[in-house]
């Protein structure tokens, strides 16, 4: 039995529980998404001889799925402990698949900023979502399918046209569950022209025991001149398996720049879709990982060039240990119509145990003469002779390891924006390197 079957065959019995928890915008597609699935298997990706993250192997074991919107306990507090020192913050949290926004989150939005449940949106704002709901994300994939059939909650964030808030949004994804659990996660993100959105979301594990699945789907539509800044980091736990797929389309002038983190996990696995869809667009992906024991990393980028004069850069880094291994496929695309492009993708990667792995193949498709694009990738071992260096100056071998794997990182961090976050995330690699990163329930982050 296909990975599918088990999810088409719980729809198919709760199909009228599933329908129940949202409004016309969503359900109107999930017939749809259910067609499509009796044909299609989920891709395994496995190339080249390596084996990256099989979806199919992901989806396959016994997960429940909470159709009944039965209450689980779950320490909502907690998730505030991630607090950023010098970065306010308006945060919720999404518990399992349901959103719960702080206590006084309605009140504090400003005008402009709507920050709320997907399911409350595509009820109270129907207009809006159904003119950007599926929009982006398509149902010929079969885990956007998967996921739109039964996603009964997810995050709806709209800045209307010129807004410019002060304060970045926050949101955590947590995970915590008495049995094995499988979350369908929506995020939908409307930036209309000239405004700006500045984003923190976070993923953690706070029963660290149990077996999850997230399988997290976002669009994003960034209108005319707008921006926005979004910087995700997952620290979850070896037993958390998660999928997430994001698609972008950015309009003339706008702005995009995405940051992409992973400390801690079981198996990940993130795809990002960008389509530069005016002129004069700007877009920046930055992605680092760190790897250790047996877990699998995999990071996969597509960004598709379709009008003129715009320009994009990619860099990710990992740093793989123990037996871990790690995966990065990029690709960039110029199309006819899109001359004076400037694209740019790399790709760095330090092996340090001789059990770790990584696979990378960036690619190029250029279909225009007047560009300007370069792409690479390197993966090694950490510097002998800085190591020598080090160790010849009296500091210890597993020290001055530490001390080059940070310096490693450090291009990426600075890629992020926001002063506060970036003196977050040096914080959180030095302690990732350190072994002493810990989850939700213990971490004392807040300064």
């Amino acid at each position: 039995m296909s990975a599918i079957k088990q999810y088409t065959d719980l729809y198919d019995a709760m199909r009228d529980a599933v329908h129940a928890s949202t409004g016309e915008p969503l359900n109107a597609l999930r017939t749809a998404a259910r067609a499509g699935l009796d044909l299609e298997l989920l891709p395994t990706r496995r190339t080249e001889g390596f084996e990256k993250t099989s979806i199919e192997d992901m989806f396959a074991p016994d997960y429940g799925v909470n159709v009944n919107r039965v209450g689980i306990p779950v320490d909502v507090a907690a998730t505030f402990r991630c607090d950023v020192p010098n970065m306010s913050t308006l945060q919720a949290t999404v518990v399992n698949d349901k959103f719960v926004p702080s206590a006084t989150l309605d009140e504090r939005l400003p005008e402009g900023v709507t920050f709320m449940s997907l399911a409350r949106a595509s009820r109270e704002m129907p207009e809006i979502v159904d003119r950007y709901y599926g929009s982006l994300a398509p149902l010929a994939d079969a885990s956007v399918s998967l996921n739109t059939m039964l996603v009964q909650d997810g995050v709806f964030i709209h800045v209307a046209k010129g807004t410019r808030p002060d304060k970045a949004l926050q949101l955590v994804n947590i995970f915590s569950s008495p049995a094995p659990l499988a979350a369908f996660r929506r995020m939908l993100i409307v930036v209309e022209e000239d405004a700006e959105l500045t984003l923190l979301v976070c993923d953690h594990t706070q029963d660290r025991t149990q077996n999850y699945l997230a399988s997290q789907v976002t669009e994003i539509a960034v209108g005319r001149n707008a921006r926005l800044e979004m910087c995700s980091i997952e620290e979850s736990s070896a037993n958390t398996s998660r999928y997430s797929r994001m698609f972008v389309a950015q309009q003339e002038g706008s702005g995009v720049t995405v940051n992409n983190t992973t400390l801690t996990c079981g198996v990940t696995r993130n795809d990002f879709d960008i389509e530069l869809l005016g002129e004069h667009c700007e877009c920046h992906i930055n992605g680092m990982a760190i790897g250790s024991e047996r877990m699998h990393i995999d990071n996969d980028t597509v960004v598709m060039h379709r009008a003129p004069r715009c320009r994009s850069n990619q860099l990710f880094k990992y740093v793989m240990d123990d037996e871990s291994s790690g995966a990065f496929e990029g690709s960039i695309t110029v199309m006819p119509d899109a001359p004076y492009t400037e694209a740019y993708q790399s790709n760095r990667n330090i092996l340090a145990s001789t059990n770790a792995r990584m696979h990378c193949k960036p690619q190029l498709i250029i279909n225009n003469d007047e560009v300007k694009c370069s792409h690479g990738a390197t993966t090694g071992q950490i510097d002998e002779d800085a190591l020598f260096y080090m160790r010849s100056r009296g500091i210890p071998e597993a020290e001055a390891r530490k001390m080059l794997m940070q310096a490693f990182m450090v291009d990426v961090i600075d890629s992020v924006h926001i002063p506060g976050l970036q003196d977050r995330l040096r914080h959180l690699v030095d302690r990732r390197f350190s072994g002493t990163l810990g989850n939700c329930e213990t971490c004392e982050l807040k300064n």
